[in-house]
């Protein structure tokens, strides 16, 4: 249960460094980055959604359309589409660790339908290992939007 708990640490983190970015910065990607603060929430977002549902794919996913946006290797150059909203975001963050934790009590212990691969740094077995990975991702990606919202604030 210690890595629900993290989960939720890791986003209680990430929502704060959000309470201090203000819109117009959600947008602009500074030279030497590959994807602005919009990118990273909704990737956040999107990865647990995917990695939870590829552990146990019984699981569905909330918002699977946003993919399109957020999954890695996309970048808001790219996009055709008008992308979610700040609030829609912000929003679907708020609401996910307590639907993913429900839906992970007591199960995180169950072998991966298929070892999840990090190149060759990592096998991962069962969900538990991917969940403190989708912890780790967070972590990442909070620090990236911690800079990006201090170089985009002009800091």
């Amino acid at each position: 249960m210690e890595t629900l708990g993290q989960l939720n640490f890791a986003r209680i983190y990430t929502q704060g460094r959000l309470q201090a970015i203000h819109e117009e910065q959600w947008d602009i990607q500074p030279q030497g980055f590959n994807n602005t603060i919009r990118w990273n929430v909704g990737h956040i977002f999107t990865t647990m959604e995917s990695l939870v549902k590829k552990g146990i794919p019984t699981y569905e996913p909330v918002h699977p359309e946003w993919a399109q946006f957020f999954k890695g290797g996309t970048k808001p150059a790219d996009w055709t589409l008008d992308p979610p909203t700040k609030e829609e975001l912000l929003s679907a963050l708020a609401q996910q660790p307590t639907r993913v934790t429900e839906f992970l009590t007591g199960k995180l212990d169950q072998d991966m339908p298929e070892v999840m691969k990090i190149g060759k740094l990592h096998d991962m077995e069962t969900v538990d290992a991917v969940i403190q990975f989708v912890i780790w991702h967070e972590g990442v990606h909070a620090g990236l939007i911690l800079g990006l919202g201090k170089i985009t604030a002009g800091e």
